[in-house]
């Protein structure tokens, strides 16, 4: 009897303690090279939603060479901002496909990229 008391208790501890999550945003970056230039945007954006946050594809015109480092990704409100690296009028520009994976707390609801916004549906059932 005492041990189903003790365990009782130990899972209302530990079940009242996990509640106390802090706020956070943690991304992982891929980027491949399409091709120089570009004019071979493509147009489309995915977003495939799981239990681990949500993964975003989509192309993006950039500086040839691309440097990850001055990625900048960063939590406002309900919205998760993605700003890329401003290009200089001398740089030479190239096509690259974009995957962003982004696992959040508390749940967003849109995220900026760069200038465009979009809205994340999230279905509560």
């Amino acid at each position: 009897m005492k041990i189903l008391i003790f365990l009782v208790f130990l899972i209302s501890i530990l079940t009242v303690g996990s509640c106390d999550r802090k706020p956070f945003v943690e991304y992982k970056f891929n980027y491949n090279k399409e091709s120089d230039g570009c004019g071979n945007i493509s147009p489309s954006f995915k977003m495939i939603s799981n239990i681990g946050g949500e993964r975003f594809e989509f192309s993006k015109c950039l500086p040839a060479p691309f440097d990850a480092s001055s990625l900048d990704v960063k939590r406002a409100g309900d919205t998760v901002l993605v700003t890329f690296p401003v290009a200089t009028p001398a740089a030479k520009m190239a096509t690259y496909m974009i995957t962003l994976d982004i696992d959040s707390y508390p749940r967003y609801h849109y995220i900026t990229i760069d200038e465009e916004t979009y809205s994340i549906g999230y279905s509560d059932k």
